[in-house]
């Protein structure tokens, strides 16, 4: 597994490397970690040395932009976090491939690019929102990454707990190819013993019942619907109860009635939850992403937890 953590040395940035112990993720991985410098004033001119070499490995003018950016002060303080980060991870998963790495620009530019360029199984970056408000109106570097990113991506919001202690899980789920997606993604982890998942499967009702009561042929149609949705849901709670029992942990599915943005961050929060997995429907392009926007990013916005947005891996 290959995992891109963006790190900028932030309360919020520490609490999500802190998360990962509780991510269920495998004892063996690769693990990159990047912190982006914001360059104000262009880097010291380099001398023509540094000029002939870095122009002989780059590819292109902006990735020349780019290594000459590399050696402004920004950028070795940026290095200088990925390493703090970097040895803070290892301590926590002392078998993993950890990585530290800089760059300087736009935050989420830079680790939606790197992403591109290394392709990570799961990018993980923390969230700067404290409140239900700051995480429903204001934008963030997790939400630009969460929108544009091809994989998976772990928005977090650790917790203070001791290490290998059981963890809450909420899976939304609906049926479709992206929620299952989300379901085997929790079942291939490796979660601490005495964990719980609760499998949510929000149903929002099409037509209310009053109509049934005036137009007679209508209920009729209605009453028949309700029947085959009701099969439909105990079918989709079977097939998930099911696939996550096969990975040795409790499992409990409920139903609930409503919009599936409110009522997962709703179920997360009363039932305690320390994380959220939901699948993140494809579109064909990231101007697509922005536009229609999800339930998988509206929920990564409001979740007073972590939230996990699962994407097949394209690798």
């Amino acid at each position: 597994m290959k995992i891109l953590i963006g790190y900028d040395g932030s309360e919020c940035a520490d609490a999500a490397l802190d998360d990962l112990t509780h991510a269920g993720l495998p004892p063996d991985a690769e693990a990159q970690i990047l912190s982006v410098g914001e360059v104000w004033l262009p880097p010291p001119p380099p001398s023509t040395y540094e000029i002939i070499e870095q122009a002989r490995e780059a590819k292109s003018p902006a990735e020349l932009e780019r290594n000459f950016a590399k050696h402004c002060p920004a950028a070795k303080e940026a290095l200088a976090l990925a390493a703090r980060a970097r040895d803070r991870v290892q301590t926590n998963f002392p078998n993993w491939k950890v990585t530290a790495d800089s760059s300087c620009g736009s935050a989420a530019w830079e680790l939606v690019s790197k992403a591109d360029q290394w392709k990570p199984d799961l990018i993980v970056v923390g969230s700067h929102g404290r409140t239900a408000l700051g995480r429903f109106v204001l934008g963030s570097v997790s939400q630009r990454v969460l929108t544009e990113a091809f994989c998976s991506v772990r928005i977090a919001r650790g917790r203070v707990d001791e290490p290998n202690s059981p963890v809450r899980i909420i899976v939304g789920t609906d049926g479709s190819p992206p929620s299952e997606e989300a379901l085997r993604a929790v079942a291939a982890r490796k979660w601490p013993p005495q964990s719980e998942v609760m499998v949510v499967l929000v149903d929002d009702p099409l037509a209310p019942e009053f109509l049934g009561k005036l137009i007679p042929p209508l209920g009729e149609m209605i009453e028949e619907d309700k029947r085959e949705e009701k099969e439909w849901v105990e079918e989709i709670s079977e097939r998930s109860v099911k696939l996550l029992r096969a990975a040795a942990i409790k499992v409990t599915c409920v139903v609930k009635e409503g919009d599936p943005k409110r009522e997962l961050c709703k179920a997360a929060e009363e039932w305690g939850a320390d994380c959220i997995f939901v699948g993140s429907t494809g579109f064909s392009n990231r101007f697509e992403r922005f536009i229609l926007g999800s339930v998988s990013a509206a929920v990564a916005a409001r979740a007073h937890c972590s939230v996990e947005v699962v994407r097949k891996s394209s690798r």
